[in-house]
């Protein structure tokens, strides 16, 4: 499992020192863990789950950066990145704009999606081809460019 691999990953990372990892993964077993937690009842998260959890902690950071960036915080804004940085490396690859176009569009045929109407419908089916290998605005914005919306 992904949270065993991160778990024996912060351990790794602590023996050898390495503050900015071990840091990092400190902070993703945390997400992972009030994850579980939420709800009514608490359980054990799947891979998928998991993987949910760290892409949004790495977004974010991506954001956190951003803004640090903009607000002349150099130093903040890397440090930031390289939290990022550490989390991708447990993600999927992401796709290219060109494989998400290619995507949206069968899915598109498949569910003979056209107009804002079905905005919806075509988004729900559009994230699941992607399967978390995209941001949801990406695939959103590109939903709406071949919806004409």
């Amino acid at each position: 499992m992904l949270k065993a691999r991160l778990e024996a990953d912060l351990h790794a990372a602590m023996k050898a020192r390495d503050e900015l990892v071990t840091s990092t993964l400190r902070m993703a077993i945390t997400a992972v863990r009030n994850a579980e937690v939420a709800g009514t009842q608490a359980r054990e998260l799947s891979d998928d789950e998991v993987l949910a959890v760290l892409a949004k902690e790495a977004k974010k950071r991506r954001e956190a950066a951003v803004a640090f960036g903009d607000a002349g915080r150099v130093e903040l804004a890397a440090k930031e990145r390289a939290e990022e940085e550490v989390l991708v490396a447990y993600l999927p690859v992401q796709l290219s704009d060109d494989d998400i176009a290619l995507i949206v569009r069968q899915e598109l045929a498949a569910g003979g999606f056209s107009g804002r109407s079905s905005m919806g419908p075509a988004m729900k089916a559009a994230q699941k081809a992607v399967a978390g290998r995209a941001e949801g605005g990406r695939v959103a914005a590109e939903v709406r460019r071949q919806l004409g919306a």
